[in-house]
C-alpha cells in the first residue's frame, strides 16, 4: 500500500491552524521518515508505534497527522527538551530510532529553492520536496525506561496514599511502604497556594 500523500497529511495538520507552516511540514516529513525507518509505508493499526516527541507546537501537529499517533491513544508522548526531534518505537519488535533535522537544514532549504529570497517561503517549499536524507539524521537508540513501563497497563487505578487523588496508568511509586503519586513522592511541577 502506498503512503498517504503529503498534501492529504498537511490538510489534517492544518485544520486547527488555518494555515501551513514549515514546522508542520517538517513534522509530517519526519513522521513519514520515522515510520519508514521502522519498516512501515503507512501507520500500522493498533498501538504498534509509539512516538516520543522532544517539543510541542506546530511540529507536533504534522508529526501526528502523518503517523496517526496521538496523546489520546497513548501513542504520542512529549518530553519537552525544546528540540525538533522524535523517537519512534515499534512496540512489537522494540526497534527504536531517533530522528532530528540536520543542523544546517534551514540553509539547505535556501539552496534547494534558490529562486525564493524569503527564508520562510524557501523552507515551506523545500520541506515539501527535499529528499529525506537531506533533511534528517536517523540513529538507533535505546530507551532508558523499558517500553513496557512507558506504555504501562492503562486500566490500573490507584488512590495516592498521600494526597488521595486517583492515579492511572501505573504512575505511582513506593514510598515508606505506601503507594504514592509521583508528585507527592518527588515534588510536582506546581505548588498549591490555597483555594481559589
Amino acid at each position: 500500500m502506498s503512503p498517504k500523500p503529503l498534501d492529504e497529511i498537511l490538510k489534517i495538520s492544518s485544520r486547527d491552524h488555518a494555515h501551513i507552516c514549515p514546522r508542520q511540514i517538517l513534522g509530517a516529513r519526519m513522521g513519514l521518515a520515522g515510520l519508514s525507518a521502522l519498516g512501515f509505508n503507512n501507520p500500522p493499526s493498533g498501538k504498534r508505534v509509539l512516538i516520543i516527541a522532544e517539543t510541542d507546537g506546530c511540529f507536533l501537529d504534522g508529526l501526528s497527522a502523518a503517523t496517526e499517533c496521538t496523546p489520546g491513544h497513548r501513542t504520542l508522548r512529549i518530553e519537552d527538551y525544546g528540540k525538533t526531534a522524535a523517537i519512534f518505537v515499534d512496540t512489537a519488535t522494540g526497534k527504536t530510532v531517533r530522528l532530528s533535522p540536520l543542523l544546517d537544514l534551514r540553509a539547505r532549504a535556501g539552496v534547494f529553492v534558490p529562486d525564493e529570497p524569503k527564508r520562510y517561503l524557501a523552507q515551506l517549499r523545500a520541506y515539501m520536496d527535499m529528499p529525506g536524507e537531506e533533511m534528517f539524521t536517523i540513529s538507533s537508540v535505546h530507551l532508558k525506561t523499558p517500553i513496557e513501563v512507558i506504555v504501562s497497563r492503562p486500566k490500573v487505578r490507584v488512590a495516592c496514599a498521600s494526597c488521595g487523588e486517583e492515579v492511572i496508568n501505573e504512575r505511582t511509586t513506593q514510598q515508606g511502604g505506601r503507594e504514592v503519586c509521583l508528585s507527592c513522592a518527588h515534588g510536582g511541577y506546581y505548588t498549591p497556594v490555597g483555594l481559589p
